[in-house]
């Protein structure tokens, strides 16, 4: 299977067929602290309860960009759950996703100071999304082109069949994948061998420097692309204000800048990053042209609180 790349230097949409973003959706609770965390005492902060999770996020960036997008993924059968539904439909994502009677809709606690960012994570719902609803999304959407899959589906063992499905089921429909590694403490749990080997042969693999350590040692960004190349067609190694490094099997090299803007919180600037890389990559647009667009919108990301796009 092949994926698109190469075309002219521009951005443009083109036709890039739909998008399905398989993975988890949440609500965000966001603290932007005033300074450093005070242990076992108070830290003012401005705080914002918010939808969020990482497909949820990257659906909402892509149909910003007029990307026709589905997410995939599972709620709970609660009013947080429909919250965050009619919220992503409002944004012009199609939502194929499952309510779970019993089950409570995910909870992220975000604290965010500066360019750091720490969170405590409640899964819920999203562990119970299963392979027969991929598969029913998949089907009720042939005009899909492309599947972009959160690696937290993939790195919790409930959730990893439906994930591993996704893929897979991509792949025997034509589509091109791309999986974004989602987290490195979650994937030092899971094992670099055994992640690598459910994502051997994506068209495309993001990363962020720690993820890359984690799967590829503590090497230089370009050395880790071209390490995990073996793996995936494509790789982009995401190193926050520092910018990126695109690699890929024709051993293009392509390292790009971060857009310098006033930082007020990082949640959710990868996930506006791989939209915005994904948004040009399938319209045809080169990698530096790709990323240059992925830096707009993770920059765009950054100067606001929360991890959806502004409205």
């Amino acid at each position: 299977m092949t994926g698109r790349s190469g075309g002219s230097g521009g951005v443009g949409r083109g036709d890039t067929g739909r998008v399905l973003v398989v993975g988890d959706v949440v609500t965000d609770v966001v603290a932007v602290l005033s300074g450093p965390l005070a242990p076992g005492s108070d830290t003012p902060a401005v705080i914002r309860s918010t939808g969020g999770g990482q497909a949820a996020n990257t659906a909402s960036w892509l149909a910003a960009q007029g990307v026709p997008v589905t997410l995939v993924g599972a709620v709970g059968d609660d009013g947080a759950g429909r919250d965050r539904v009619a919220e992503l439909t409002d944004a012009g994502v199609d939502c194929a996703v499952q309510r779970i009677a019993g089950a409570a809709t995910g909870t992220v606690i975000v604290l965010t100071a500066g360019d750091e960012r720490t969170m405590i994570t409640e899964r819920g719902a999203n562990v119970r999304l299963r392979p027969d609803h991929v598969d029913a999304a998949l089907a009720g959407a042939p005009d899909a082109s492309h599947l972009h899959l959160s690696g937290y589906a993939l790195l919790d063992a409930d959730s990893r069949p439906a994930g591993l499905r996704a893929l897979t089921g991509a792949r025997e429909r034509g589509l091109t994948t791309s999986v974004d590694a989602a987290s490195a403490a979650p994937l030092r749990a899971a094992g670099t061998a055994a992640f690598l080997d459910w994502i051997r042969e994506v068209d495309l693999l993001l990363v962020n420097v720690d993820e890359a350590t984690v799967l590829a040692g503590g090497v230089e960004p370009a050395a880790q692309g071209r390490a995990l190349v073996a793996v995936a067609r494509r790789v982009v190694v995401k190193r926050g204000g520092a910018g990126a490094v695109w690699v890929d099997r024709d051993h293009t090299v392509v390292t790009s800048s971060a857009r310098r803007v006033a930082v007020r919180d990082v949640t959710g600037a990868g996930d506006a990053f791989a939209a915005g890389l994904l948004g040009a990559w399938l319209a045809g647009a080169t990698p530096d042209a790709a990323l240059a667009r992925a830096a707009d919108l993770g920059a765009a990301a950054v100067a606001q609180v929360g991890a959806r796009p502004a409205r």
